[in-house]
C-alpha cells in the first residue's frame, strides 16, 4: 500500500473538511437537541458524507457525464443550498427540535454539502484517477475512512462544549456560524461562476 498517497488523500480530506471549523457550526445547528441526539446527528452526517464520496470515487465522472452536470454547476448549487441554512441561522428562525429535525440537519447541511462538498468530492476523484493498481484503490480509501474518523470523533466529542457556552452562548454561536456559512456559500457560488467563466473563455 502505497502510505504517501494514503497521507495525502487523509490530509487533502481533512483540510477541506475543516473539523475545527465544523465544530461551531455543528453545535449552533444541534445546540437545541438532547446529547443522544446530538451525537446521532453527527453519525449520521459522517455516515452521509462517507457514502457520498465513495459514491463520487466510484462512479463521480461517469454520473456527471450522464446527467450533462459539470463540476462547477455541482459548487454553485452547494453554495446556493448552504445560503438558505445560513438565513435560517442569522435570523433565528428554525423548526422545533424533534426526530426530523434531527435527521434534516444531519443529512443537510451537516452531511451534504458541509462534510461531503464539492471540494472534497472533487479531490476524491482526483486522487481515485491518479491511482494505478489495487494498492492505490486501498490506500486512497483507507485515507476516506482516516478522514471521515477524524471528523466523527471531533464532533462526538465537541458536546462538552455546549454545557460551558449555555443557550446564551448557543445563541451567540448560532449567530456567527450563520455568517461564516453564509461567507462560505459566497465563495462556494463565486468560484462556481469563476470555472464557468475560465471554462468558457478557454472554449471561445
Amino acid at each position: 500500500m502505497d502510505l504517501k498517497l494514503l497521507g495525502e488523500v487523509f490530509v487533502t480530506l481533512l483540510v477541506i473538511m475543516d473539523p475545527p471549523g465544523m465544530v461551531p457550526i455543528y453545535l449552533a445547528l444541534t445546540g437545541t437537541l438532547s446529547a443522544r441526539e446530538r451525537n446521532r446527528a453527527g453519525t449520521q452526517a459522517v455516515g452521509l458524507a462517507f457514502g457520498v464520496i465513495v459514491v463520487f470515487a466510484v462512479a463521480g465522472q461517469t454520473l456527471l457525464d450522464y446527467l450533462h452536470v459539470d463540476l462547477p454547476a455541482l459548487q454553485g448549487a452547494g453554495g446556493l443550498l448552504l445560503i438558505l441554512i445560513a438565513l435560517e441561522l442569522l435570523t433565528g428562525r428554525s423548526d422545533d427540535p424533534n426526530q426530523q429535525v434531527t435527521a434534516n440537519i444531519a443529512l443537510v447541511p451537516l452531511g451534504t454539502p458541509l462534510l461531503a462538498g464539492p471540494g472534497a468530492i472533487v479531490a476524491t476523484m482526483l486522487f481515485v484517477q491518479r491511482s494505478d493498481g489495487a494498492a492505490d484503490y486501498f490506500a486512497v480509501a483507507v485515507g476516506i475512512v482516516a478522514a471521515m474518523a477524524t471528523v466523527w470523533l471531533a464532533l462526538r466529542f465537541s458536546g462538552g462544549i455546549v454545557k460551558v457556552l449555555r443557550p446564551s452562548g448557543i445563541e451567540v454561536l448560532t449567530r456567527i456560524a450563520g455568517l461564516l456559512l453564509a461567507a462560505i456559500a459566497v465563495q462556494l457560488i463565486a468560484d462556481a461562476v469563476a470555472a464557468f467563466v475560465r471554462q468558457y473563455t478557454n472554449g471561445g
